[in-house]
């Protein structure tokens, strides 16, 4: 729960790289699946032109309204588990309930929207036998969650890509009355110092500013660093290894110093991976 709370944290906070990952991702499953149901509303015109147009225009967009409505818990999922994460059996443990919830929300929502809409002609809509036209739905949205995730994680790699390069500019720290600006190169990491944060810079300097990590993280997660624990941010290009500490922890090697990377952030980890 506290990790969930900590993504939900990270959303709401300052951060605009989740932000533009989860709306990215969102428009472009709207999109994919909305082409899909289109053709299958022209399909269903050309084989049963005895419904006439409004019946599959209500099947097919009471459908895509749901999908893209709840396409949410699969960015969650996906955040509480990336596909990389370790140790492995904690996708399967994610993802195998968050398609049921997917399944139960989908279905249950574009049945109670036809339902309404039909009630609203005078007509009935039958969704029975209720078992196995549920099955049959959930069989189908076991592509669709697979679809999700896959558009999830390539927006994710898309959106990331260039923080894997080092960034050239600059970063200002207000140290008291004293403004030091220095190259986002030669900040090694940022950690949490009660109601302050410390830069740790690559000439041994640890200059201190009046703010919070997460207001720090939102400013330069775009630009290539990373949160490794509740305490820390480290800048990508400066890592020179990973340490496994056991039960899913790590110890980042930033060359003299060693800072801490929390299993409950998979995440930071698969990236430092990559990168």
């Amino acid at each position: 729960m506290r990790r969930l709370a900590g993504i939900i944290g990270a959303w709401l906070g300052p951060n605009g790289s989740e932000r533009r990952i989860f709306w990215a991702g969102c428009l472009t499953i709207a999109g994919i699946v909305g082409g899909f149901n289109a053709i299958s509303v022209i399909t269903d015109l050309h084989d049963r032109p005895d419904i006439g147009y409004l019946a599959p225009i209500v099947w097919e967009g009471s459908s895509w309204l749901t999908f893209t409505g709840f396409c949410w818990i699969m960015w969650f999922a996906l955040k509480l588990a990336p596909l990389e994460s370790r140790p492995r059996w904690r996708v399967p443990l994610v993802h195998v309930p968050a398609f049921a919830l997917f399944a139960f929300f989908h279905i249950g929502g574009f049945v109670a929207i036809r339902k309404l809409l039909y009630a609203a002609y005078g007509a009935t809509y039958d969704f029975s036998p209720f078992v196995s036209e549920f099955l049959y739905e959930a069989r189908k949205d076991v592509f669709g969650y697979v679809l999700t995730i896959g558009v999830f994680w390539i927006v994710r790699r898309i959106v990331e890509a260039p923080q894997a390069s080092i960034d050239t500019g600059t970063y200002d720290i207000r140290d008291g009355a004293r403004l030091i600006r220095v190259y986002l190169a030669d900040i090694i990491a940022v950690t949490a110092a009660a109601n302050y944060v410390e830069f740790v810079l690559r000439d041994g300097r640890r200059p201190l500013m009046r703010t919070t990590l997460t207001a720090v993280e939102g400013e330069m997660a775009a630009r290539g660093f990373v949160r490794t624990h509740r305490s820390w941010l480290v800048n990508e290009a400066a890592v020179t290894g990973l340490r496994p500490e056991g039960s899913g922890d790590y110890t980042v090697e930033l060359g003299p110093i060693a800072v801490p990377l929390s299993r409950r952030f998979p995440e930071a980890l698969a990236r430092l991976r990559r990168s």
